[in-house]
């Protein structure tokens, strides 16, 4: 790391500044992006796929590690000649694919490159795509082997809000449903450049071992965004074009229950039984 410009060096001499309309927030203390790192890991001998990484604050964290290969996808094409200057360094361990990562086919990238199909997910995901991104590692074809997601502090919330829980709902049952799923780190605005207007949360998420057929997660879909899209009604009410009471009943739901009520293994029964 001694032959690399400090991140605040890179971006004043590429002239570059964070971009509002791509919710970039920049994080530039290597000591907090080692400790992201430490805490999502350990990645010895694995792949890392990051996205959004900017300047590259946590690609140099996740570089200083045992990772056998690091891809990092970012949509901003001004940050490429930047992050370049690491092959300097790391050479072949780090390459950087210019793209969106809503578009991009993991399983496919990892294929072309002669890598392992499992990768871990690491990444301080740009603000305004954070919650589809997590849908799609979630619930899509490809399984990453650990997502370490950052989120602003309320969408980090969402995700492990156990039943009953003010910020309990859909995000959260999916989640708890696929991963075990833990709050790992808080993060305050001021360590990141420019500072946005809320605080920051650091998720990892681990998928379970036993995981529902893609027909089951997609029932699993369906079946909460009935329930907490009319989340003030009962069930029986919410869920009524999807089977209602007899549903309920066959699951072993009372009827006259509301979806914060109902425990992601309850949802995961629904879904089953759809």
């Amino acid at each position: 790391m001694t032959e690399l410009p400090s991140l605040r060096e890179s971006l004043e001499a590429h002239g570059l500044m964070a971009k509002k309309s791509f919710g970039q927030h920049f994080l530039l203390d290597l000591n907090i992006t080692r400790k992201i790192v430490r805490l999502g890991g350990p990645f010895a001998g694995d792949v890392v796929i990051e996205v959004g990484p900017g300047p590259g604050g946590l690609t140099r964290a996740l570089l200083e590690t045992e990772a056998k290969s690091v891809i990092a996808i970012e949509m901003d094409p001004r940050f490429i000649d930047l992050l370049g200057e690491l092959n300097g360094v790391y050479g072949e361990r780090f390459e950087v694919i210019n793209g969106d990562a809503l578009k991009v086919d993991e399983a496919a990238s990892l294929a072309e490159r002669n890598l392992s199909p499992g990768a871990h997910i690491v990444s301080n995901l740009p603000y305004n795509v954070g919650t589809p991104l997590l849908i799609k590692w979630l619930t899509g074809p490809w399984q990453p082997l650990s997502m370490t997601l950052m989120f602003q502090l309320e969408v980090a919330l969402r995700v492990v809000a156990p039943v009953g829980d003010k910020d309990y709902g859909r995000l959260g049952v999916i989640s708890q449903v696929l991963c075990d799923c833990e709050k790992i780190m808080d993060l305050p605005a001021r360590a990141f450049t420019p500072p946005p207007k809320v605080d920051s949360a650091v998720v990892k998420l681990t998928p379970k071992t036993q995981r529902p057929s893609a027909a089951i997660i997609k029932n699993l879909e369906k079946v909460t965004a009935a329930a907490f899209g009319q989340r003030r009604k009962m069930l029986r009410a919410s869920l009524k074009p999807l089977g209602g009471e007899a549903l309920l009943e066959t699951a072993g739901i009372t009827p006259t229950e509301r979806a914060e009520q109902v425990s992601p293994a309850d949802f995961l029964r629904l879904a089953e039984l759809l």
